[in-house]
């Protein structure tokens, strides 16, 4: 690449370099992304289709009679002497 001098330019000119580059940065940015997006594209035919989310097994809920049981307070347990 051609290297530029940029001590002569006036700030204006510089100016105008800068906005030149930056136009024709967003160009080639915006090429490479419409490249990209459209090899994604091609690559997208190729993938597996998702399968439907996996069901999470349900949890057993516990009968009301265990519930019960472990609502109830426990009696003690006598020490031995």
């Amino acid at each position: 690449m051609a290297k530029i001098d940029l001590e002569p330019m006036s700030i204006e000119e510089v100016a105008a370099l800068r906005d030149s580059a930056t136009d024709k940065l967003a160009e080639k940015v915006a090429a490479r992304r419409a490249e990209l997006e459209a090899e994604l594209e091609k690559l997208l035919q190729y993938e597996k289709p998702a399968r439907k989310s996996q069901a999470v097994p349900a949890v057993a809920k516990a009968k009301k009679s265990d519930e019960k049981k472990h609502d109830e307070p426990k009696e003690p347990i006598a020490k031995a002497a």
